[in-house]
């Protein structure tokens, strides 16, 4: 088992610009979109290398405080450098290829990983094949960051357990406000996309354990149709409920990584129905005046807020009325 605290690498690629945002290359992350990164990428600006070095050094760096990510891949920088081979080869395998990614540690990796559910129980597992999902990633070529923290076995464990908390990890911490709620049970896999611990991560959903965690942590994240994204090597909760989906900080990488998850999977027969229903791009469906003419509901009745929330809550109805 590879620490996530103590993960280490030779290549320093942390950087921090002037308002205080993560910077790798002269890139914003916090701005930058996977299409971003693929031209930085293509130009010799950036590499994958230097992308998953900076992610590896700032997991080391913010982990002992957020404890959003369990373990990280052995072999990260080598999947990484070899994307950046088939790119100078002219052989890029798509819009995913040297992009890091981080799996909820429910979903199988064949690796130098385990797959635990949060849970000791399974802190030996090795699973012999990847899950479906990440037989897709690899395909695409993804680099596999490492697993992601996780409400011990999806909460499935207790009625009344701690959102984001495992024996493996500790309590997942919001980044925003570190002793609030993180929302689970994709707890780790949004918190580490909202603190650029990883380009975007992979959640699984039975009953709001994707759109739960987006919502506290700032994210986006989708909880696809069942039958769209294969369940196949991920610890399951409800046949008719469970299915991985992807977790962004914005709308754009969200529907590039469900292009990369989504697709039949013999071992999930609902997904060979299916599949007829995936797509290779669905950025195709964003539109940037999507909003436009929209009416939205602002609902103010739940709690009473600080002067300090209310501020922010109402600046951000005034961007969007703009």
């Amino acid at each position: 088992m590879v620490s996530a605290a103590s993960a280490t690498t030779a290549v320093p690629a942390s950087a921090t610009g002037a308002s205080g945002r993560p910077v790798v290359a002269g890139i914003d992350l916090e701005r930058a979109t996977i299409p971003d990164l693929q031209r930085a990428m293509r130009s010799g600006r950036l590499s994958s290398v230097e992308l998953t070095a900076f992610y590896l050094q700032r997991i080391r760096k913010l982990n002992p405080t957020l404890h959003a990510v369990l373990t990280t891949n052995p072999d990260a920088l080598r999947l990484a450098a070899e994307s950046d081979a088939r790119r100078h080869r002219h052989r890029s395998k798509g819009p995913m290829d040297g992009i890091p990614v981080l799996l909820k540690d429910n979903i199988d990796t064949a690796d130098r990983q385990p797959t635990t559910a949060g849970s000791t129980a399974l802190l030996e597992s090795r699973p012999y094949r990847d899950a479906g999902v990440v037989e897709n990633l690899r395909e695409a070529g993804a680099v596999i960051l490492g697993k992601a923290n996780l409400s011990e076995w999806s909460s499935y464990r207790s009625t009344s357990s701690s959102n984001g908390w495992s024996p493996l990890a500790g309590q997942t911490a919001n980044p925003y406000v570190l002793d609030r709620n993180p929302c689970g049970s994709s707890s780790g896999s949004g918190v580490a996309v909202a603190a650029h611990l990883a380009t975007v991560a992979v959640g699984t959903e039975t009953d709001g354990s994707i759109s739960c965690p987006s919502g506290a942590n700032g994210i986006v994240g989708v909880k696809p149709s069942l039958g769209l994204v294969s369940r196949s090597g991920i610890v399951p909760v409800s046949k008719q409920q469970d299915t991985a989906g992807p977790m962004a900080r914005n709308v754009v990488d969200a529907a590039i990584l469900l292009a990369a998850l989504n697709g039949a999977d013999r071992r999930d027969p609902i997904t060979v129905d299916a599949a007829r229903q995936s797509l290779d791009d669905y950025t195709r469906f964003l539109r940037p005046n999507a909003l436009r003419g929209k009416r939205i509901g602002v609902w103010r009745e739940v709690y009473t807020p600080d002067d300090t929330t209310k501020a922010a809550f109402d600046q951000a109805l005034t961007r969007l009325r703009k």
